[in-house]
């Protein structure tokens, strides 16, 4: 996996604005790029980043201009057509991550690395033994050769994330785009991307990576940009003190933020064995393609308990919550059960009751569908709509989305919204059906400061008004400081199950 090679890339940007259904999204954008530099783009959600990364990655145009409004320049040659350098850029993130899910690509993970060195989406010829030996040693080299057989969509999210990063990497690229890396990576597989990228020591290699904590940064981030409502209030060379202010200044006040309801959120709650059952599961085990993916799983969860989920990528956390949620089925010899669901009543009974956020919701979710339908969707816990909603429905919705300050969007698609958008979007679905029960995972994941902080200190006010929640993160500042109880998962089986222990929190 060496170093970039090349003359490196300079991108210039002059004037250039973008609009995507008829609205704008960026405007009078200057910005200059050189060979060498590493930026981060900062700015909440909505504010562009995703997609100036994408406008520089030549994946979409901007709003036509009499003159060229974007300019690469390769050795000493300056371009106005971005395919000319294409092939030197590689760019990962979110939205291209889920195209693997939304499409079903579901290859070995050898074979979507290999896809990398002839830059395109799915294998398109059959790969020999010279092409599986080159990208099992990328994997190997990236210290995950263990999943160089599974395919892809039986890895965790942050598995997924980690492959196509050595995949980008195959291309040896001179431009390297990282729209939220570190999002749902684990400790362990964090410190790989680290090292990883560190590796690419060339001078010449151009990094420009978007993120919302100063602990998502990749290594050696020197310059910023700052977006605002679509345009530049900052460009230039960051110290580590103005990059912390742009990042980590956002995400103090969102954690300082939680502790007065989290206060509140402590009184009567989650007095151990004394709620009514909402769910047990008991020896129960969950297998995809013929493999185990949780293993003799064992807890009950009452009215008023708040249970945080954590392990390392691959434990099952996303999975487990599914199977409460009651997307996977318990393997014979297993058991669980759900408050009201008995036999002949449809487990859709309890998703109605139930509110749900997790990153595959989110991909599955069509691009087409306007906010306010999605929104409605949440009260049939539904995909969509079977039917046109009525105008009660909608009434509820717009309640919703204005409780969210998600208003101003309900007529827009979801394709043209942020992914933190989207993820505020799902929020409001999840509630607008006033829950007994939230199933939480990654919450927060592509959220700002800000907005994290908002939906941390409504979901401790939740809690407090007897919410009972589940909910899975890495990071343990996104623990409620109202939990009552955690599960710790590794490989599949439970390593505690229990009362919060206040000691080791997070994974």
């Amino acid at each position: 996996m060496g170093a970039a090679t090349g003359a490196g890339v300079d991108i210039e940007l002059t004037g250039l604005d973008l609009e995507r259904g008829g609205r704008r999204i960026l405007s009078g954008i200057h910005w200059r790029l050189r060979a060498g530099e590493h930026w981060l783009v900062a700015g909440g959600n909505g504010a562009g980043k995703t997609q100036l990364l994408k406008l520089l990655a030549a994946d979409i145009w901007p709003a036509p201009a009499p003159k060229p409004t974007r300019r690469y320049r390769l050795g000493s040659c300056w371009l106005d057509e971005p395919r000319q350098v294409k092939e030197a850029m590689a760019y990962i993130g979110p939205e291209r991550q889920d195209r693997y899910q939304r499409h079903g690509w579901n290859f070995p993970a050898w074979q979507v690395v290999a896809t990398g060195h002839f830059r395109t989406d799915i294998p398109l010829q059959r790969y020999g033994a010279t092409e599986r030996r080159r990208a099992e040693a990328l994997l190997a080299r990236a210290g995950i050769a263990g999943l160089s057989e599974r395919r892809f969509l039986t890895l965790s999210f942050g598995e997924r994330r980690l492959v196509l990063l050595v995949r980008a990497l195959a291309t040896r690229p001179q431009v390297l785009l990282l729209d939220e890396l570190f999002t749902g990576l684990d400790g362990k597989n964090r410190e790989r991307a680290r090292r990883l990228i560190a590796r690419l020591r060339s001078r010449k290699l151009l990094l420009v990576s978007t993120a919302h904590r100063l602990e998502d940064l990749p290594p050696g981030v020197d310059h910023l940009l700052q977006l605002e409502k679509g345009r530049i209030i900052f460009s230039g060379r960051a110290s580590t003190a103005r990059l912390r202010a742009a990042l980590d200044g956002d995400d103090a006040r969102a954690r300082r933020g939680a502790g007065p309801a989290a206060a509140r959120g402590r009184t009567g709650v989650g007095r151990p064995g004394v709620g009514r059952k909402v769910v047990t599961l008991n020896t129960g085990s969950v297998y995809e393609d013929g493999k185990p993916i949780l293993r003799d799983i064992s807890f009950t969860l009452r009215r008023r308990e708040c249970w945080v989920v954590h392990g390392g990528n691959g434990s099952g956390k996303s999975t487990l919550l599914r199977t409460v949620h009651g997307d996977h089925a318990v393997a014979t010899g297993g058991s669980i059960t759900r408050a009201g669901i008995g036999p002949g009543v449809p487990v859709s009974d309890f998703k109605e009751r139930t509110g749900f956020v997790a990153p595959q919701l989110q991909t599955d979710y069509p691009r087409h569908q306007t906010v306010l339908d999605t929104v409605v969707s949440g009260l049939h816990a539904s995909i969509g709509l079977n039917e046109p909603s009525t105008a009660s429905e909608r009434r509820r919705a717009r309640r919703m989305l204005s409780r969210h300050e998600l208003g101003e969007l309900d007529a827009l698609t979801l394709g043209e919204l942020s992914y933190g958008q989207v993820r505020r979007v799902l929020f409001a679905r999840a509630a607008v059906a006033a829950p007994r029960l939230m199933l939480l995972d990654e919450p927060y994941t592509g959220l700002s400061g800000t907005a994290r902080g908002a939906l941390q200190r409504a979901l401790e006010r939740e809690i407090g008004d007897g919410l009972t929640v589940m909910i899975a993160t890495h990071y343990s500042s996104e623990w409620p400081a109202a939990a009552t109880h955690e599960i710790e998962l590794r490989k599949g089986s439970v390593r505690y199950a229990g009362p919060l222990r206040r000691q080791g929190r997070g994974s």
